[in-house]
């Protein structure tokens, strides 16, 4: 079977609200208040808690930026564990072409670099974690994107074969990852981090759901 792997935070989803409302809670804990903003920092926020830690850190000139980011970010977790959903939506379209997938017979999953209990957490509040037949996390495996290995492993629990996937992302983390795989990389424009996908020279750029489909026909043909 040919499967179709989606990242999750960027991808599938705009998560960088309740992502950045938990950093949030983090800076506010130390008496700065709110140091990232979730228009300006919404890409940052995609690319996970240690990421926008460092922001924070940088931003206020912070001495022990190491050790804060180590102490804080299980703290970030708890947070964004809590309030998951608050502001969190699918991009249009992103579900109707997953079943449209499944209906011409290829097997669907995700691959995400958000630990696999707060993604599958996320995917049931969404009300979709059952439309993908597999879900690995940044701790599911020892090892996690842009090693190959968590991508393989999601298409073979989709049952399909790893040779013949395609991952569909936002950042150059996916980028990576599916260059070490040796298989296409299909890149959304519409996510934060939209512009600068181009120049990472994909597969294919996608800026609307409704034409994945077609898209995955002509790189799996």
């Amino acid at each position: 079977m040919k499967s179709v792997i989606f990242d999750l935070d960027g991808t599938l989803a705009d998560t960088s609200g309740d992502l950045i409302a938990a950093a949030n809670a983090c800076f506010r804990d130390m008496g700065a208040g709110d140091v990232l903003d979730p228009s300006r920092d919404a890409a940052t926020a995609l690319r996970g808690g240690r990421a926008m830690l460092t922001l924070g850190l940088k931003r206020l000139d912070h001495a022990d930026g190491a050790g804060l980011i180590d102490h804080y970010y299980p703290v970030l977790l708890e947070a964004y564990g809590a309030a998951i959903d608050v502001h969190t939506h699918l991009y249009p379209g992103a579900m109707e072409a997953v079943e449209r997938l499944k209906a011409a017979g290829y097997g669907v999953g995700i691959c995400t670099n958000k630990p696999e209990g707060l993604a599958h957490s996320l995917l049931r509040r969404l009300g979709v974690r059952d439309a993908f037949a597999s879900l690995v996390g940044a701790d599911t495996l020892p090892v996690r994107k842009p090693d190959p290995e968590p991508l393989f492993e999601a298409a073979r629990r989709t049952g399909g074969d790893p040779a013949r996937c395609v991952l569909i992302g936002d950042s150059d983390t996916d980028h990576k990852t599916a260059r070490a795989a040796g298989v296409p990389c299909v890149l959304v424009t519409f996510g934060p981090a939209g512009g600068d996908m181009a120049a990472l020279e994909p597969e294919a750029l996608l800026d609307d759901y409704r034409n994945l489909p077609a898209l995955i026909g002509r790189l799996l043909a």
